[in-house]
């Protein structure tokens, strides 16, 4: 079976409807960073960006021009801690939620 439409169109479409999506969305591209995997993490959450707020206003809110978050969050992008802290802020004001850290301890 092929697909019909592209898999960005269902992204950003299933992101206008869904709030649930667009928080997985977001906490995924957050704990993929924390994860230590920056390149997936960088991933989502320009994703997230594109379909779920848009590189414009989000550089309105940060103050930080909106090519330099598309670069931040490329593929060789290299954001500095305080540039990507704030982005997450506004990501999370922009859904009206709070993303936390949770103890998890595992054996090595």
């Amino acid at each position: 079976m092929t697909l019909t439409r592209d898999f960005r169109m269902t992204v950003q479409h299933r992101t206008g409807h869904d709030p649930a999506f667009r928080h997985a969305m977001l906490k995924e591209g957050v704990d993929a960073l924390l994860a230590g995997d920056v390149p997936a993490g960088k991933a989502i959450l320009r994703d997230y960006i594109n379909a779920a707020v848009g590189f414009g206003p989000l550089a309105e809110a940060t103050n930080i021009p909106a090519k330099s978050l598309m670069r931040m969050l490329g593929p060789r992008g290299n954001p500095r801690a305080d540039n990507l802290f704030q982005i997450i802020s506004q990501l999370q004001a922009h859904e009206g939620i709070r993303l936390g850290v949770g103890e998890e301890v595992s054996a090595r």
